[in-house]
């Protein structure tokens, strides 16, 4: 069959389909590393907040031959239409590719893009442009592509044509291909990939299997008329899962509606009947008009019994530093800490929230919350206690005033008990996670990491201050990294690594200022003060920080400085976040640094560029390492997992090398910070929360 041949055939085919099936085809990593069939891609994506991890061995060796090896495969789709992947190509695990530099080898690491175009008509097909191995010093699998796909009934036709530099032919010119799914779970495809016909079976394993964590897809390539290949079956196993799971308002799937928060109907229905039932009370007999009065003095509780129950229900609840209180208006008034839904403050709003429309029963209540952290008001939210319960039961969206900072005055407040009861104050909040630095694809090996457990002491002592505490002690380790190999000094050692006093003061017009003074370990030992400035808008859109360090090292007379400006813009509508970071970093190394975070509930994927001393591209991520709800803080403390942990993947670009470059663009993280302890992580705004408010009302539903 001749690349014209092909072309015209799988055009054909898409134009011929006369509509879109309605069953939902899945949709497969390929050996590739692209969404698509064996060798060749298809027009599908990843869904937005899904990733694939997968492994297989057929290597393609430098575009010369296809051979036994390995490929690590790691796609995400970050954005509707958008996906991207990294992928591992070598020979061997583990040989030292220096030594045996004649012995044709290869170990690469590869960027891949592919972009579903939005404006054409799904009843049509789909079409996706896409690059695979772009960047990098060594581009050995450099590929340009344009794919169309079309499904009908159990079958997905696709076609495209590619551009490429192999020897064998992969992907340079003419490509198609056909899948038939005739069960959830069993699949066949056939594709040309420019070069020869393959043929695959793929086999998944269904999520509930897995406890709906994900799914499990088995491959096995067991055909092709290649002659590049040393054997014709290959095989691969993937697994794919959802980062996080969206709350909807009015979720059709949900298994039983919320009861509804009626205790302000009944109330008012008890008295408006009181006068009438009167007359009728006299003449029951005298238990049942005994249990007629108790019920109705259940609705007549005072406002200040309906306060103490809500704020038990708070404390039990583990929030910190609580207050409750009301006016005669009737207005209700909580101020609180929140050190259990570490994840993301909106949580705790929610659940407090949810608690005030389900204790408070007085007609045209208002209410007024208000966030703190370290003592420092950060964010209040007012509105009316029966319009938020409408939302609750309803999803109507509901009318609040949310403001960062200090909520308005409210006069003749009486307190319930002792004000900011369960104090935060002197109690040590421990945070435990890994701690890990890797080195990918390198000439050493496919893999070579140093893992620590990291032991993080956070313990609030005054308004805005504290005591910070990081050790870390290692775990595991590679041989490279082992003393006296090449990556050994970079190995993670036991002992503590960070030991500051924090003050964090609240200046005027939203402006936050902490500093750090101790003592802070980055490959060598300094002391020094550490000091970050930020701003974050009314709306929580814009935000400029800027960070800057001056240290001395504990072993000789010498000191070290940088200094930083950051903007970070927040688009809410669509969970991404745009970050640029510019200035002297602590390497001495000066340039700029920008990155685009794309967000799936309090984990995201990014993508980022730097150009310092030297240029380079990668990708990280972060996700959080403890529950939404963590265990309350007790008298003697409190035991936590990071709720951000972040790592990273680089490479350079614009080089004929690809030697590793070690602590560039570097800033000193500390886990008491204003972006992520105060600000969580720039998401305490009044447009994150109504953006989403589905997670709000979800959290009282979830947690209450």
């Amino acid at each position: 069959m001749s690349k014209i041949t092909t072309l015209f055939a799988g055009g054909v085919v898409l134009a011929s389909i006369p509509a879109l099936a309605d069953t939902q085809m899945n949709n497969y990593t390929a050996f590739a590393g692209y969404t698509g069939l064996i060798n060749t891609p298809t027009a599908e994506v990843l869904t937005k907040g899904s990733v694939d991890i997968g492994y297989n061995n057929q290597l393609d060796l430098s575009g010369l031959e296809y051979v036994d090896g390995h490929n690590y495969i790691f796609s995400a789709g970050l954005f509707d239409g958008l996906e991207v992947s990294g992928m591992i190509a070598s020979n061997t695990m583990h040989d030292n590719l220096i030594v045996m530099k004649d012995h044709d080898q290869i170990r690469d690491l590869s960027f891949n893009l592919k972009y579903q175009v939005p404006f054409v008509p799904k009843e049509w097909f789909n079409l996706a442009i896409g690059a695979k191995d772009i960047g990098g010093a060594a581009n050995h699998y450099e590929t340009y592509y344009l794919a169309g796909s079309r499904q009908w009934n159990d079958f997905r036709f696709s076609a495209g044509f590619a551009v490429s530099d192999r020897v064998t032919g992969q992907m340079d010119g003419a490509f198609a291909g056909i899948e038939w799914q005739p069960l959830d779970w069993f699949a066949l495809q056939l594709e040309h990939d420019a070069e020869a016909v393959n043929a695959g079976v793929r086999v998944t394993v269904p999520k509930e299997w897995l406890y709906d964590v994900g799914t499990l897809t088995l491959t096995s390539k067991f055909y092709s008329n290649t002659d590049y290949a040393q054997k014709d079956t290959f095989w691969g196993i993937n697994f794919t899962m959802p980062l996080f799971t969206q709350a909807e308002l009015n979720d059709p799937t949900e298994a039983a509606p919320a009861p509804i928060l009626d205790n302000h109907l009944k109330r008012e229905e008890a008295f408006a009947a009181h006068y009438q039932k009167q007359r009728e009370l006299a003449q029951k007999p005298l238990e049942e008009a005994k249990q007629e009065l108790s019920e109705r003095d259940s609705f007549s509780k005072s406002l200040t019994i309906q306060a103490r129950e809500l704020k038990n229900a708070l404390v039990d609840d583990g929030f910190e530093a609580i207050s409750v209180g009301f006016n005669r208006d009737p207005h209700i008034v909580v101020s609180f800490e929140n050190y259990v839904f570490n994840r993301n403050d909106i949580d705790a709003i929610g659940v407090v929230l949810g608690r005030i429309a389900e204790h408070i029963d007085e007609p045209e209540a208002k209410y007024s919350v208000q966030l703190l952290n370290r003592g420092m008001p950060m964010l209040s939210v007012t509105g009316q206690v029966d319009n938020y319960r409408e939302f609750i039961n309803t999803s109507a969206t509901p009318d609040m005033d949310i403001r960062r900072g200090e909520m308005e005055p409210i006069g003749s407040v009486s307190w319930v008990g002792m004000p900011k009861t369960n104090s935060p104050y002197f109690k040590p909040r421990l945070t435990l996670g890994p701690s890990l630095d890797t080195n990918l694809a390198t000439e050493l090996g496919v893999y070579d990491f140093s893992l620590a457990i990291q032991a993080a002491v956070d313990l609030p002592m005054w308004y805005g201050g504290g005591l910070s505490v990081v050790a870390e002690t290692e775990v595991a380790k590679t041989d490279d990294f082992e003393s006296h190999r090449p990556f050994g000094p970079f190995a993670k050692q036991s002992g503590i690594t960070q030991a500051t006093l924090y003050q964090t003061f609240e200046l005027p017009y939203g402006i936050y200022n902490q500093t750090h003074v101790g003592f802070f370990k980055e490959f060598h030992d300094y002391v020094g003060i550490k000091n970050e400035t930020s701003w974050l808008s009314d709306n929580g859109r814009h935000q400029l920080s800027a960070d800057i360090a001056y240290l001395e090292y504990e072993d000789y007379e010498a000191d070290r400085d940088y200094q930083t400006l950051s903007y970070r813009y927040n688009w809410v509508e669509e969970d991404v976040s745009f970050h640029a970071t510019a200035g002297r970093f602590f390497y001495e190394d000066s340039g700029v640094k920008l990155e685009t975070r794309f967000w799936f509930g309090d984990s995201y994927v990014s993508v980022f560029a730097q150009d310092t001393d030297v240029q380079m591209v990668g990708v990280a991520f972060s996700i959080p390492l403890t529950p939404r709800k963590d265990m309350a803080t007790t008298p003697y403390g409190q035991v936590k997992g990071n709720e951000a942990w972040r790592h990273t993947v680089s490479t350079r670009i614009g080089e004929e090398h690809n030697n590793l470059a070690i602590g560039k663009a570097l800033q000193l993280d500390t886990p008491v910070s204003i972006n992520r302890t105060l600000l969580n992580q720039g998401r305490l705004s009044s447009s994150y929360i109504y953006a989403n408010l589905a997670r709000l009302r979800e959290a009282y539903l979830v947690f209450r």
